[in-house]
This record gives C-alpha cells, structure tokens and sequence, in this order.
C-alpha cells in the first residue's frame, strides 16, 4: 500500500517537473520526491498496513 503511495507521489512530482507548474514553495518537486522516498522506504521495512486474511487450512 505504502509503495503504491510513493508511486502517485513520484508521478505527481515528475508532471510537476515537466509541466513547469509554478507551485508554492512547501509542495514542490523536491518534496514530492522526498515523500515519495518516505513511503517506499516504510513499504521495504515491512510497516505496510496488512489485510487480515484468513485462509482455509487443507
């Protein structure tokens, strides 16, 4: 879930950067990119949030 989160945020950030969009300072590409970095970085470190799945034991 978390990596699929800092998939939207480097998008975000890579339109923000390609289309010149003039944002304020706080939301910019850089700090896109930074969450972006933040989320996989939680995602490979195993704090994803989990589902509670239960499967049928044969």
């Amino acid at each position: 879930m978390f990596a699929w989160i800092g998939v939207v945020l480097f998008a975000l950030s890579l339109l923000v950067q390609w289309l010149d969009v003039s944002t304020n300072n706080i939301v910019n590409s850089s700090t896109l990119n930074t969450a972006g970095l933040l989320f996989v970085a939680l995602s490979l470190a195993g704090w994803a949030p989990r589902a509670a799945w239960r499967g049928r034991r044969r």
